[in-house]
């Protein structure tokens, strides 16, 4: 652990941690349940990527993430009970209750997704980047994406253009060992996923991704040598998800061995273990903590409940962007 960890600051890192894992096991018990609908994956065993990156990023710099987004929103600081309304399909949802689990979306956090379509979010976030770089802001965008995404042509066309035009991107890539149920080492001839990156000249490092602490100082580095304008930056951070790939996929394609050892290096328990170490965590303490999220994930789960479905007459609003006066005259307008 680094020298000079403010407390406040190393117990806020676990709290945000244990708020994911509790938001998320609440969210899977009430899937059971038939309050939430659609697709449902989990993040639970990722947390550490999500806070450590999130700590290199300021309010003005942009996130795209995944489809397995929920801690990136929460890290984020998007309230708990706005993205459980979401989930729910209530109107009070950060998209209205129409993009459920995989669309999360907060203009006002600069949070753009949520995307379903693997690799979807890597062209968004270049364009976030080249409107900024147009417009002279020395802005950050962040660009989350697992290790299936490197298969789609997404990947390598983002990469390019970032490089080629020297984007403020910083990509993200989460790598957990499998694109949905198949291994990595079974759809990528080069599996050292930082390595890509030289086929486009960018930076790039790999980090452990089960350590809080080293996702923070790696992506603090990198955002500040994007931020400083010198180009896009590859981090690649070796992760585990604990669950499958979502509520509906058995997990036959892993072996129990295998997942009770990457659960011995639960982000969350190795540094709560860390804190305890250097005398800034005691069981009072994480009991606090534990109370806290319970709270405020009980209040989500409240909220959601008492949030109110869309009206009927709202059912065609943001379908077509409406027409303005002042808006461009297409060849097919009458």
């Amino acid at each position: 652990m680094p020298l000079g960890l403010e407390r406040a600051h190393a117990l806020d890192l676990l709290r945000q941690m244990v708020l994911i894992r509790r938001f998320e096991e609440q969210a899977a018990e009430l899937y059971t349940l038939g309050k939430i609908r659609g697709f449902l994956h989990l993040y639970i065993g990722e947390e550490a990527v999500a806070v450590g990156a999130m700590q290199a990023l300021t309010a003005e710099d942009a996130i795209v993430a995944t489809y397995r987004e929920h801690g990136h929103a929460l890290a984020r600081g998007i309230p708990a009970g706005s993205l459980m309304a979401e989930m729910y399909g209530k109107a009070s949802g950060c998209s209205r209750g129409r993009g459920g689990s995989m669309h999360f979306f907060d203009v006002s956090r600069r949070f753009y997704g949520g995307h379903a379509i693997v690799g979807g979010g890597l062209p968004v976030a270049v364009g976030l980047a080249l409107a900024d770089r147009m417009q002279s802001r020395a802005r950050v965008t962040a660009c989350f994406f697992g290790d299936g995404a490197v298969a789609e042509g997404e990947f390598h066309e983002s990469l390019n253009l970032a490089a080629l035009w020297t984007l403020p991107v910083l990509f993200l890539c989460e790598n957990n060992l499998y694109a949905m149920g198949t291994a990595l080492e079974r759809h990528q001839s080069q599996t050292d996923i930082r390595r890509k990156a030289e086929a486009y000249d960018l930076q790039a490092e790999a980090v452990d991704g089960m350590d809080v602490l080293a996702v923070e100082e790696a992506a603090g580095r990198a955002a500040s040598r994007v931020r400083g304008g010198r180009g896009p930056f590859l981090l690649e951070l070796r992760t585990y998800r604990f669950r499958a790939h979502s509520m509906a996929d058995p997990d036959l394609y892993r072996t129990k061995e295998e997942i009770e050892g990457w659960k011995q290096r639960d982000p969350i328990a190795r540094y709560a273990d860390r804190l305890r170490g250097r005398g800034m965590l005691d069981a009072a303490g994480l009991a606090t903590i534990e109370a806290s999220v319970a709270g405020e994930v009980g209040a989500a789960v409240a909220a959601a409940e008492a949030g109110a479905w869309e009206p009927v007459e709202d059912l065609t609003r943001d379908v077509y962007t409406p027409r303005t006066p002042s808006g461009p005259r297409m060849p097919w307008s009458s």
